[in-house]
Formats: structure tokens, C-alpha cells, sequence
């Protein structure tokens, strides 16, 4: 069963624990004889009385630090007191996993506790990873592999290859992409080696990797492949996986379907995700969160955008309420609610909210990352483009440019990072480039405009094909450029007739980007004097209108969702392949 957030003891244990922490410094030694639990019970206690030197003295010890880690049901406490500590100042993460790797340094097969130490390093390395420590995670699951491959028996082999995707995880995750490749030959070596000594491997971990490594190069093909191996790994392995790479695999594979624009697979594996993830784990804990961040992901792409609000709402509340303030998952929840309530409030103009959550996020992301890293790029992207909006309505001409101006600087930094990391085929260069293409529009560099937009649109037909979501944005916006600033009104009529087809045959006649290039159409028809068309397009409108308020009344909440009759999940992959 999973715990709740708010812990409330026994009320004599409480007393008992109270009084203990009371004359904390008086026991400490005979503390340690106590079981576990008792342990982190008194730890969460100082904790809670804010004593965070007492608990940082404790926690900086490795051996007391792994029996915290032995009380799984209470992880998500132990969250708490691991940001406090570094938001006090305390470098937890790197005082533990520097003592790890020299503790590494000193075993050898033949010591007692060398399984041990392997253990203690995955528990370790998985915590901190979930915890947002991504440098020393990787610093603790290279020290363990190292001490894995120190021994060549079955067990320890498997447990090397346990290492070697919990490393590929990590890269991936912190956007370290050109250290993924040697990482994945030498876990496939491993896998040959295991499957030739007659060992069953479940590779379904390593699929859901290969399938993140391609969707962040944006290699949908590949990442949809092998997100189907995966799931049919879960489908015919007898060896049952635990839940938590269960619902990993599921998220990962419904954000390939996405891109793939196989909305009703995507679908089917992320509400039983959202399911497995609140069972197993209660609405208050991180890995719920995590779910709801590709939840709110695939809510965004299906053209649920104020649903996804509400769901990246509820995971930053989540991720606050567990990591406290200063933690990279609470940035990233940040940015992704930014982002979602910047399309939500696009017609309105109301983008203070949207701005806040950029900023906050752009905060804690240069508090804890380097100049050069991607998740800069990502997040100055979002506050660029708010700006752009917010200097659109502003009647300040002042000020107008100095939006302006900051908003090219944060759109070209990124670029720069997102051309440095990926190179330029790519579809987060695309993005930054059309991003640009608006703003240049904006600023009435109306050639530079339509250089970026005809960039984005090029990658993106190279990379997703012709009648892709993506590409219909891009010529959208070169149509807008065409239509209201250079004249090219034949040009602009394809474009957007292009552009409404694609939006149509994806989300159906009631999709919302449809409006924008219905109302370009009827300007432009109005500036040819094309009546008829006008009578048309205005007709088309508001048909469109009615449909959006039908779709608004039938929509249900987000966590309001119907699941399907079958709630086992190797039925649930058996729909999945169904679907076409």
C-alpha cells in the first residue's frame, strides 16, 4: 500500500520518538542498535524540528544513510529531508556518493559485504536519481559498475547490466547524449553474453531506453520500434517486471506514439500508466508525479490544453510538496506548466501566470546547472516566447523593444545550445528556428522571418514527414508571415489550405490551431475581394465555433478518465497492438 505524505505515528510511539530527539545528542550511539524504521522515524523527527545540522551529520554517514534507504515505504519522506539538507547547504549528494565510490575503492570479491556495497549502490544511485542528483547518481552507478565487473558469475554479470541501463537512464535524462552510445554497445554486449550462458534477460529496461535515446534525437521511427519491442518483452517474458519499470516502459512508449501520431495507442498505455502509478503509489509521490508530467505531455499534443493545465498543475504541486522548491524535477514541472498555460491563455493575451512559472523555472535551472546545458535551452525557449506575446499587447513601445530584445537573446542562446547538443537536423532546432521565424515577424525582419520558417519546415518534412502536426504549425506561420506582412497572398493561400487539411486529418474539424489559419484565410480573400470565399470562410468559422463548444461541454475532467473493461497490463499491450 502506498504511504501517505502526512506522517502521523502512534501517538505513544510519537511520544516516545519526541523524547528520544529531545535528548537526541545524549543517545545517539545507542540510536544506532535500532531497527530501521525506529532510525528514520527519529530522523524524520529532527526533521521536522528543523534541526538540519543534526540530521546532515547523520545523513553524511553512508552506513546510516543505506539504512534510511532500507525503509522504502517511506521514501518519499526521506525526499523531504534530503532537499532540506541541500537546501541548507548541506552537499548530501556528493558528500554520499563520494564516500560510496571510496568505499567501492576498498572491496574486493572476497570481502564479506561485496554484494552488499553492490546493493547499496543501486539503492543509492536510484535515489538520488529520483531525487534530481543526476551527477552524483552517475558517479555511484559507475563505482558500482566498476565493482560489479570485478567478478564475472552469472549474478554479478546481470547486476553489471543492471548498471550499465540504470547509466544509459541517467546520460539520457541529463542530456549527456554522446556518452549514450559506447554505454549501449557494451550493455548489448552484455546481453548476448547473459543469453549465451542460457540466462533469461527481460530487455524490455534496454528497449525503453533505445526508445528514449531516438525520441530525444528525434528518430521517431526508431523510438516507436523499439518502444513495440519493449512492450512485447512485457508480453512474453514469464519473468514479471517490477511496476515501477512497468509504468516507466508505458510512459516512455506513449510519448513515441505521440510523435507518431498514433494518438489512440498513446492513449490506452498512458491512462493505464496514470492507473498503475496511483495504485501502487498514492496520489502524493514523485513517481505519480512523473506520470503525470507524460500525461499532461500527451494531453497538450491531442488538443486537451486545459486539461493538461490542470494535470501539470497537480504534478508541480506534487513535486513541491515532496522536493520542496530548489529541485530540477520541480523546474522541469515549472516549465512544463508554463509552456501548456501559455497555449491555454494564447487567444487571451493573459500570460502573467505563464511568465511566472518560466521564470521560477529558469531560477532553479541556472541555480544547479552549467551555461551549456540543454535544459537551459528548453526553458529560456518558453520564457522567450511569453515574452514575444506579452510585447505583441504591450501599447509601450519602450517597452515593447526591450521584450523584444531579451526575447531574441533567449531564443538565440537556445538555438545555439539546441544546434550545439543535437546539430541542425533536428526538431528541437526546427522549433527554435520557427520560434524565430515569429519573432522576426514580430519585429519586422519580415526576410529573416521567412528564412527561419522555411529552415523549421525543411527539417521538419525531412524528419516527420509532409503531413505532420509540426509542419502544419511551421507553414501556418510562414502562411501568416506571407499573408499579413509581404504580399505573397497566393503563396499564403496554399499554405494555409495545406495547414487546415493537416490540422483536420490529425484532431478532426474541431481542433483549435484551425482558427487561426480560418481567420488568415478570410483576410486575405478580403484584401483579393474574393466575396464569395470571405462568405465561405466566415460560414466555416462559425461552424467551427459551435463544434468547439460542443466538444467543451462533452469533454470529461482529466482524472475523470473511463479505463478500459481489462486492467491487467499484458491485456492492455494486447489492445495496443490491436489499434492501427
Amino acid at each position: 500500500m502506498a504511504s501517505a505524505l502526512e506522517w502521523v505515528p502512534d501517538s505513544l510511539y510519537n511520544t516516545a520518538i519526541t523524547t528520544v530527539v529531545t535528548h537526541y545528542s545524549k543517545n545517539r550511539k545507542e540510536l544506532r542498535t535500532l531497527p530501521d524504521e525506529v532510525q528514520f522515524d527519529i530522523y524524520y523527527k529532527l526533521y521536522n524540528k528543523g534541526r538540519l545540522c543534526q540530521l546532515g551529520m547523520e545523513f553524511s554517514e553512508l552506513d546510516i544513510f543505506a539504512k534510511a534507504l532500507n525503509v522504502i515505504e517511506k521514501r518519499h519522506l526521506l525526499h523531504h529531508c534530503f532537499q532540506a539538507l541541500m537546501d541548507h547547504g548541506v552537499k548530501v549528494s556528493e558528500i554520499l556518493s563520494d564516500s560510496y565510490s571510496q568505499h567501492c575503492a576498498l572491496i574486493s570479491p572476497l570481502c564479506p559485504t561485496y554484494d552488499k556495497v553492490i546493493y547499496l549502490g543501486l539503492s543509492l544511485g536510484s535515489f538520488l536519481q529520483e531525487a534530481g542528483w543526476y551527477l552524483a547518481a552517475d558517479n555511484v552507478i559507475v563505482s558500482c559498475l566498476e565493482l560489479t565487473k570485478q567478478s564475472d558469475t552469472l549474478f554479478h554479470t546481470t547486476k553489471a547490466l543492471d548498471c550499465y541501463i540504470r547509466l544509459i537512464h541517467l546520460r539520457i535524462t541529463n542530456c549527456k547524449y554522446e556518452q549514450v552510445d559506447r554505454l549501449v554497445n557494451e550493455a548489448d554486449h552484455y546481453i548476448s553474453r547473459l543469453s549465451s550462458l542460457g540466462q533469461t534477460v527481460h530487455r524490455s529496461p534496454f528497449y525503453k531506453e533505445m526508445s528514449s535515446l531516438f525520441f530525444s534525437k528525434s528518430v521517431y521511427d526508431e523510438a516507436y520500434r523499439f518502444c513495440c519491442l519493449a512492450l512485447e518483452e512485457i508480453k512474453q517474458q514469464p519473468i514479471q517486471l517490477p511496476v515501477k519499470m512497468v509504468i516507466d516502459v508505458l510512459r516512455q512508449c506513449s510519448k513515441a506514439c505521440v510523435y507518431k501520431r498514433y494518438f489512440k495507442k498513446a492513449e490506452v498505455l498512458m491512462k493505464h500508466a496514470v492507473q498503475l502509478a496511483r495504485e501502487n503509489y498514492g496520489a502524493k509521490h514523485p513517481k505519480y508525479s512523473d506520470t503525470l508530467i507524460d500525461y499532461g505531455f500527451y494531453l497538450l499534443n491531442v488538443d486537451q490544453v486545459h486539461d493538461s493545465v490542470q494535470v501539470y498543475q497537480t504534478a508541480l504541486d506534487i513535486r513541491q510538496s515532496v522536493f520542496g522548491g530548489n529541485n530540477l524535477h520541480v523546474a522541469i514541472a515549472h516549465e512544463d506548466l508554463a509552456y501548456s498555460t501559455y497555449v491555454n491563455e494564447y487567444s487571451s493575451g493573459k500570460f502573467n501566470d505563464a511568465r511566472e512559472h518560466a521564470e521560477k523555472a529558469i531560477q532553479i535551472i541556472t541555480s544547479l546547472l552549467p551555461e551549456d546545458h540543454l535544459l537551459r535551452a528548453s526553458s529560456k525557449r518558453v520564457k522567450a516566447l511569453i515574452l514575444e506575446e506579452i510585447a505583441i499587447d504591450s501599447n509601450n513601445k519602450e517597452l515593447e523593444n526591450c521584450l523584444l530584445e531579451e526575447s531574441q537573446d533567449l531564443h538565440l542562446t537556445s538555438l545555439a545550445l539546441a544546434k550545439q547538443t543535437f546539430g541542425e537536423s533536428n526538431v528541437q532546432t526546427a522549433k527554435h528556428y520557427g520560434n524565430l521565424g515569429r519573432l522576426f515577424q514580430t519585429m519586422r525582419k519580415y526576410q529573416n522571418a521567412e528564412e527561419m520558417h522555411l529552415k523549421a519546415i525543411s527539417i521538419k518534412e525531412q524528419l516527420l514527414g509532409c503531413d505532420d502536426y509540426e509542419v502544419a504549425l511551421s507553414i501556418g506561420h510562414l502562411a501568416s508571415l506571407y499573408n499579413y506582412d509581404m504580399g505573397k497572398h497566393t503563396e499564403a493561400e496554399q499554405l494555409y489550405l495545406r495547414s487546415i487539411q493537416i490540422g483536420k486529418n490529425l484532431f478532426g474539424p474541431g481542433y483549435s490551431g484551425l482558427e487561426y489559419d480560418y481567420r488568415g484565410l478570410i483576410k486575405l480573400y478580403q484584401i483579393l475581394e474574393h466575396r464569395d470565399k470571405v462568405l465561405q470562410y466566415q460560414a466555416i468559422l462559425h461552424q467551427w465555433n459551435l463544434l468547439r463548444d460542443q466538444q467543451k461541454q462533452s469533454q470529461t475532467k482529466p482524472f475523470e478518465f473511463e479505463l478500459l473493461s481489462v486492467c491487467d497490463t499484458r491485456e492492455i499491450i494486447e489492445v495496443f497492438f490491436s489499434l492501427q
